[in-house]
């Protein structure tokens, strides 16, 4: 496992970004949108609704972010445990990481307005919730600075099942 932590090393198009997103991996990706309005919640497909002024494509390798710049116009980072990435300079540090479990919430929830969106083919870990599944469960992976142990990026990713 090699960890990396890098940025777009230019601006991206939309077309550009598009293509980045869908070529990542052949693994199962899940996307979430930030509109100005509201959010996606967890997306299986890749969205309907892309672009988006800002998002998240994950799986259990990697994290990219993306965030508009300008119009038509996107700065990436990318949080991976499978190295150095071509398109992308790395940030420097001395990264590691630890994978902690993620935990949802149930649908009656009454912190949230509105429930968020898991798809079905992913295991949200809801709090209390004590059935067994063979779907991917939500996690959460700590880029930590080792010289100084400070995280500095927590990504969304997947642990397949074994």
């Amino acid at each position: 496992m090699s960890v990396f932590v890098g940025v777009s090393e230019q601006l991206l198009t939309e077309e550009e970004l598009k293509q980045l997103l869908q070529s990542t991996s052949n693994q199962p990706n899940y996307y979430f949108l930030r509109l100005p309005h509201k959010v996606s919640g967890i997306l299986e497909e890749f969205p309907k609704e892309f672009p988006s002024p800002e998002g998240q494509m994950f799986n259990s390798d990697r994290e990219l972010r993306w965030k508009q710049q300008k119009p038509g116009l996107y700065n990436v980072l990318i949080l991976s445990n499978n190295g150095e990435t071509a398109g992308f300079t790395a940030i420097d540090g001395d990264w590691k990481t630890q994978q902690r479990a993620a935990y949802g919430y149930r649908t009656d929830e009454t912190r949230f307005p509105r429930s968020l969106i898991f798809p079905e083919s992913i295991d949200p870990r809801i709090s209390g919730d004590k059935t067994k599944t063979n779907k991917p469960k939500l996690a959460q992976r700590y880029f930590i600075d080792a010289d100084t142990s400070t995280v500095h990026f927590v990504a969304l990713t997947v642990e397949m099942p074994q």
